[in-house]
């Protein structure tokens, strides 16, 4: 076995240890059995609330080379009632890759990322789930891209906004293809750890019955992440408008990113979006 595998089975190991000691009988819902030794659980008891047999827990907290399953993991990091952070930290230890995603899908942000959001005036910005829908934004973003308060939901996926909005080409003019492409490889891309997903499966279908573009390029796989650069818009009424984007994740809700659109250099962009807001 390799010196650095070695090491990784090891930390893993002494993991599993460490967080089967600060449980109690009690907290997992088993007799406690008189006095114990040792605090925690013991590796049976672990063993028995994961559907794995003792000998095998046991290889694994002895640092043993064995195959594991996410599915096993899954049920060692519920009976040792690990944190979303510790279910991570395990799954890296054990597999060398991250589990599936299970944050629930939340409609609405904290008063503190919204009022960051506010802040940000002459530039817009809003807020995207894994599912590429909009959940939060400022007034600027709904003055450029649309009233998102008067949306539904299905109409604030910005993946479902692009292929079947008229707005959105006519906002995008000659650069839409080049914006739907990108929306569309950051879709598959984020679709890959939901793949099969009944709400992503229900989206797919719809946009392949109401878009001749999305039915071609979805087949061909472009997997693609990060922002877009520069945005050239053509709003009805402040006319040419020039964006560097930037985006990034909430350090508290990794599920979610913000994405800023920043006036390009210029005092004409700014007071044209100035005027906007105090139409």
């Amino acid at each position: 076995m390799q010196q650095s595998n070695k090491t990784r089975l090891e930390e893993l190991a002494q993991f599993l240890r460490t967080r089967r000691a600060r449980i109690s009988p009690d907290q997992a819902g088993l007799p406690s059995g008189g006095r114990r030794r040792t605090p925690g659980l013991r590796r049976g008891e672990v063993a028995q609330l994961s559907g794995v047999s003792v000998d095998w827990y046991t290889w694994l907290e002895q640092a043993r080379d064995i195959q594991v399953s996410s599915q096993v993991l899954e049920n060692i990091a519920r009976a040792l009632q690990l944190d979303s952070n510790e279910r991570k930290h395990l799954f890296l230890l054990a597999l060398q890759q991250l589990p599936a995603d299970l944050t629930p899908i939340e409609d609405t942000v904290n008063p503190t990322l919204q009022s960051f959001l506010d802040l940000q005036g002459t530039s817009p910005a809003y807020v995207t789930d894994q599912r590429l829908n909009i959940v939060a934004w400022n007034k600027m973003a709904s003055l450029i891209y649309g009233d998102y308060d008067a949306m539904s939901s299905r109409e604030r996926n910005t993946v479902w906004r692009t292929f079947t909005s008229r707005y959105v080409r006519e906002l995008l003019q000659a650069n839409w293809e080049k914006h739907a492409r990108h929306r569309l490889a950051h879709f598959r891309a984020s679709y890959g750890k939901f793949a099969g997903d009944p709400w992503w499966m229900e989206l797919i279908g719809d946009l392949n019955q109401v878009s001749e573009e999305f039915r071609s390029w979805w087949p061909q796989h472009d997997v693609l992440n990060g922002p877009e650069g520069k945005k050239i818009n053509h709003h009805p009424t402040a006319g040419l408008l020039i964006f560097d984007q930037i985006s990034f994740l909430v350090s508290d809700s990794p599920h979610l990113t913000v994405t800023i659109n920043i006036p390009a250099d210029g005092s004409d962009m700014v007071s044209k979006l100035k005027k906007l807001l105090d139409e």
